[in-house]
């Protein structure tokens, strides 16, 4: 077995672990913090949590129904800490499109799926958090040495999903001088990006650095580390949720003091030398509307 083999089998091994152990992890919290907490409350309950099932690093829904991801480990900390077992969630899918509809319609507690929090959403749900803020990045082959920021896509075709805000950005920023190919999602463009049909995708650095560190991408893209937004990650929650609100920025907070916050950034980004601003991470939380 190569070296190139055996490090793709670790890799995969640590996944397998990763995966297992989102679902497990509130065991191990459950010493770390001297017992779990009141489960009087929850007990025969389930917990619908909304995540990503298609973004690697962020929400993936495996063939097993195992799902592994950043969103996936801070949802199943963030069930602990509200007294649910991780058997006691029940993971649905929640596509970019269709997350308010979910919980406008009742069908899930939360939305933990890389959920920019905005002003326009505001008015239709509530947010906890923000548990991370991101920044627009761009994505290029690992030996692309001629594109080093936006103004390196002139001339160039960028892959981006449909109605994608980062469409819009690329554009403001070059206007015409810059292709545009659609495909679904920005897995399918990443693989563009390798195979040379797409230069560049561009989203959020967070789910572009998810995507650099899977077994099939490893080592093939890199992030140029440009900034072309700001964004903050939140809580989805239905309208009138400030008693639920209140106890989930009380977990993110102990998230972030205990360690598992950067543990869940580097078991998810580890390899790809992803870092998310200091200067804005972890991200003071913003204070519950009122019901």
């Amino acid at each position: 077995m190569t070296l190139t083999h055996l490090h793709t089998a670790a890799r995969t091994a640590r996944r397998m672990v990763a995966a297992t152990a989102a679902l497990l992890m509130v065991a191990g919290c459950s010493a770390a913090h001297n017992g779990p907490p009141d489960t009087d409350e929850t007990a025969g309950q389930t917990l619908r949590v909304g995540i990503k099932y298609n973004q690697p690093g962020i929400g993936l829904m495996d063939g097993d129904k195992t799902p592994t991801g950043f969103d996936v480990d801070v949802a199943a900390y963030i069930a602990w800490k509200l007294g649910y077992s991780p058997y006691d969630i029940e993971w649905v899918r929640a596509s970019t499109g269709d997350r308010e509809t979910l919980l406008l319609n009742d069908e899930v507690d939360m939305v933990v799926a890389s959920y920019t929090i905005t002003d326009e959403r505001r008015g239709q749900i509530d947010f906890a958090g923000p548990y991370l803020t991101v920044g627009q990045d761009i994505m290029v082959r690992a030996d692309n040495t001629t594109i080093t920021g936006p103004e390196g896509l002139a001339g160039k075709i960028a892959c981006e999903p449909p109605l994608s805000a980062n469409t819009t950005r690329l554009k403001d920023l070059l206007g015409d001088k810059v292709t545009i190919i659609e495909e679904r999602n920005y897995l399918e463009c990443a693989r563009h990006v390798v195979d040379g049909t797409a230069d560049a995708t561009s989203t959020d650095d967070f789910i572009l650095a998810g995507l650099a560190a899977t077994d099939e991408l490893f080592g093939q893209v890199r992030l140029l580390g440009v900034q072309l937004s700001e964004d903050q990650w939140g809580i989805g929650l239905p309208k009138g949720s400030h008693d639920v609100c209140v106890a989930v920025n009380e977990a993110l907070t102990e998230m972030v003091e205990d360690g598992s916050w950067q543990r869940f950034i580097d078991r998810h980004t580890g390899g790809t030398d992803y870092k998310p601003s200091e200067y804005k991470n972890p991200p003071a939380l913003t204070p519950c509307a009122m019901d």
